[in-house]
């Protein structure tokens, strides 16, 4: 399980996606990534680009943790009808985000998330090659950018 959730002062946050993808090849590379899941529990995802992006560089799941915790303080507000409890909201947000995902894979021609999930179909923009070649090796970029050492 990769976690953001107690980052702080003492405790550096690392993008979810860097994270992940990191230790999705890693896992490859030594010939362990069918014997376990990546799990990411992160406030960065929210919408449906998000979870697209983090399922398609190989992450099995993902707790978008701060959506709950927004939608929980939404509706002690009362901006959302207090009528409706957290559960509903929590499963209203995770059929949206799972119609959203179908939605974007039927565009690519894809229809199970088995083969969408690792298939990094996606290009790099703004990502130094060394970036790239530990986090996301075999992933397209025209353009450089960042490295590690910001």
């Amino acid at each position: 399980i990769l976690s953001d959730r107690n980052i702080g002062p003492d405790r550096t946050a690392i993008p979810a996606l860097l994270a992940s993808g990191a230790v999705h090849y890693h896992l490859i590379s030594t010939r362990l990534r069918s014997k376990c899941a990546v799990i990411v529990e992160t406030g960065e995802a929210r919408e449906v680009h998000h979870m697209c992006v983090l399922l398609g560089f190989g992450v099995d799941a993902v707790c978008p943790y701060m959506v709950f915790e927004i939608a929980h303080m939404l509706r002690n507000e009362q901006l959302i009808d207090p009528e409706i409890t957290d559960a509903v909201v929590y499963e209203n947000y995770a059929a949206a985000v799972e119609r959203g995902i179908s939605k974007v894979m039927a565009k690519m021609g894809i229809s199970t998330l088995q083969s969408y999930k690792g298939a990094q179909i996606f290009e790099a923009v703004g990502l130094s090659t060394d970036v790239i070649e530990k986090c996301f090796p075999g992933t397209a970029s025209r353009i450089g950018g960042v490295n590690f050492d910001i």
